[in-house]
């Protein structure tokens, strides 16, 4: 027996949240999904994920929300994080952070763990994540053997590390924070899914979900500018999982990307 686990990369603003809209029920059909996480860290106009936005998500499916460092950018997502144990922030922020670091859902393969943690290369420097998960990892093992992380962190090298780190211990480590999907999904040695990083679930006429303008102003001035949401483009990132439910290790991965690049341009149609 398997169970079916689709993972949704960093979700950006209105854009993120009306493409998941749009693409969730067929996914949860097509691939007969036995659980649904999704990054939300960004969801609240690319910053945070309040109440609202985790309603529509819950709504929508999504049984798990994960964070990460923008989790606490308003404080209303604070708040809600103090009430709905299904929304996650980072396991490793310091001992006394309000919210949850990781959550247990039941589905009918099982139960499957969900653990939230965040890098420190280049990031806040907060607890030890590797750590985190040692620590973790002993305290539910009893419980269940699928086990799902979502590792927020910058520093590819830092996300393959706790990859090989946690290699057999866990089904999955997934890589979400730098909104760039990579191509390196693949089953480790151990039955370890992993991927360095998910991408992200909104406007691609952007940087990074970000409105190009203000992006390339803070670079060129080096001062603070308006952070505003783009919303053009928009595409939905994820992976999907099939992983043995007895065993908790991963039979297969599949990468997402909807609706593909267009590769063509408008000339080179013509052309054709």
């Amino acid at each position: 027996m398997t169970t079916n686990i689709l993972f949704i990369g960093d979700i950006v603003g209105d854009p993120g949240l009306d493409i998941v809209r749009m693409w969730l029920p067929s996914l949860q059909k097509k691939y007969r999904t036995d659980l649904i996480i999704a990054n939300g860290e960004n969801a609240a106009d690319g910053k945070g994920c309040t109440e609202r936005e985790a309603k529509i998500l819950f709504e929508l499916g999504v049984n798990v929300i994960t964070g990460g460092n923008h989790t606490w950018d308003k404080h209303q997502s604070q708040d809600y994080l103090k009430k709905d144990s299904r929304a996650l922030r980072p396991l490793n922020y310091p001992k006394g952070t309000f919210g949850n670091g990781y959550y247990i859902a039941e589905t009918t393969k099982g139960k499957v763990a969900v653990i939230n943690l965040q890098g420190r290369s280049y990031m806040s420097p907060i607890d030890c994540p590797f750590r985190a998960a040692e620590w973790v990892i002993a305290k539910i093992k009893n419980e269940t053997k699928m086990i799902f992380i979502d590792f927020h962190a910058e520093a590819t090298a830092e996300k393959l590390a706790l990859g090989q780190f946690l290699d057999g211990k866990v089904s999955a480590i997934v890589g979400t924070h730098t909104h760039v999907q990579t191509a390196d999904e693949r089953i480790l040695k151990g039955g370890t899914a992993y991927i360095t990083d998910v991408g992200m679930t909104g406007p691609y006429d952007s940087v990074i979900g970000m409105k190009t303008d203000a992006a390339i102003n803070r670079f060129l001035y080096q001062t603070p500018q308006k952070y505003q949401t783009a919303t053009d483009n928009v595409h939905l990132t994820g992976v999907f999982l099939k992983v043995d439910s007895d065993t908790g290790k991963t039979i297969s991965i599949e990468r997402l990307f909807i609706p593909d690049f267009d590769r063509q341009t408008e000339a080179t149609e013509k052309q054709a």
